[in-house]
């Protein structure tokens, strides 16, 4: 505990803007911390309490003191990230990527269900017949609404839906009534036993997300035992944070979807010189280090996530 008091003591916050809003956040808050094997980044979200946030400080300790299992590939395939924007914005976001898959998000909070299907259309034109959709909708739907859905966007060649509702019972009837494979997301992340969604039936695909699963080694042995496919994900990191990923990604045994890790583009800036940013459609397997003075144009008061990070700590035995 006095090697992470220490690293706690030296803690760098940092603010960044997002140019569109995301996760209803337009602001991506968290800390980085430095230990012998580099930096590692702790930023839960505002609304996880200590409890919660300790998976991601249990993250950014291995990232900062153990390092990473050795990869067995070196570039990692990922999709573009297409926010709750009208259709034209999401095509010119698909444009730019460069990426032949895409994740949409659908059922954001005060949007009509136009708008969703008016949005993945817009995806489907810009990647052409061949390119990759999956829908991820935040466990924003109700079973039925869900199901009639998928059913309306199934005719756009989905590759999976990413959380449609909220509960395992939920996913298990939506995978029921629908030929869509369904993907867990938060029913993972934020479970305190992710290993049930196999048990339930609630899904056909998990995906793993580093901070959310207390590190790299964690999230690899959550993949295995779930024993279904793995979609690597971000929780929008800064390429501090989307490098654990990659290293997740790159250690996967099998990796047979792109992953969620392009997501730099909804950040204003990053705390590296050389951000982990996606060219024709895949990412490096690198740790980019931290340069002190980009992270100094993001930097912000240290003493709250100080705090967050010391609360988060007195759960530490129950993150592991």
């Amino acid at each position: 505990m006095s090697d992470l008091t220490g690293m706690l003591a030296g803690l760098r916050a940092f603010a960044i803007p997002m140019p569109v809003k995301f996760r209803g956040i337009t602001v991506r808050e968290g800390a980085l911390i430095q230990g012998p094997a580099g930096w590692g980044e702790f930023s839960p979200f505002a609304e996880y309490g200590p409890q919660e946030s300790a998976r991601w400080l249990a993250s950014a300790i291995e990232s900062a003191t153990a390092g990473w299992p050795a990869p067995v590939r070196d570039r990692i395939p990922v999709n573009a990230t297409v926010p709750a924007v009208g259709p034209q914005q999401a095509a010119a976001i698909v444009a730019r990527s460069g990426c032949r898959t895409a994740k949409v998000k659908v059922a954001e909070r005060g949007q009509a269900e136009a708008e969703d299907i008016e949005r993945v259309e817009a995806v489907r034109e810009a990647l052409g017949p061949g390119g990759r959709i999956r829908v991820d909708a935040n466990g924003g739907w109700e079973p039925g609404q869900a199901v009639r859905m998928l059913r309306q966007l199934a005719r756009f060649g989905l590759e999976y839906a990413e959380q449609p509702c909220a509960t395992l019972e939920e996913l298990a009837e939506v995978r029921r009534h629908t030929g869509i494979p369904v993907a867990a997301d938060e029913s993972i992340r934020r479970a305190e036993d992710p290993l049930r969604v196999r048990a339930a039936g609630a899904a056909d695909i998990v995906m793993v997300k580093v901070q959310p699963l207390g590190g790299v080694r964690a999230a690899l042995a959550v993949a295995e035992a779930c024993g279904l496919p793995a979609v690597v994900s971000s929780a929008v990191d800064t390429s501090v944070g989307l490098a654990a990923g990659v290293a997740l990604a790159a250690a996967l045994p099998d990796l047979p979807y792109a992953c969620g890790l392009g997501t730099m583009p909804l950040l204003a800036g990053d705390v590296t010189a050389s951000p982990l940013a996606p060219a024709r459609g895949e990412l490096p397997v690198r740790r980019p280090a931290v340069d002190l003075d980009e992270l100094a144009r993001w930097e912000t008061d240290p003493a709250p996530w100080r705090e967050r990070a010391a609360a988060a700590a007195r759960f530490l035995g129950a993150a592991s």
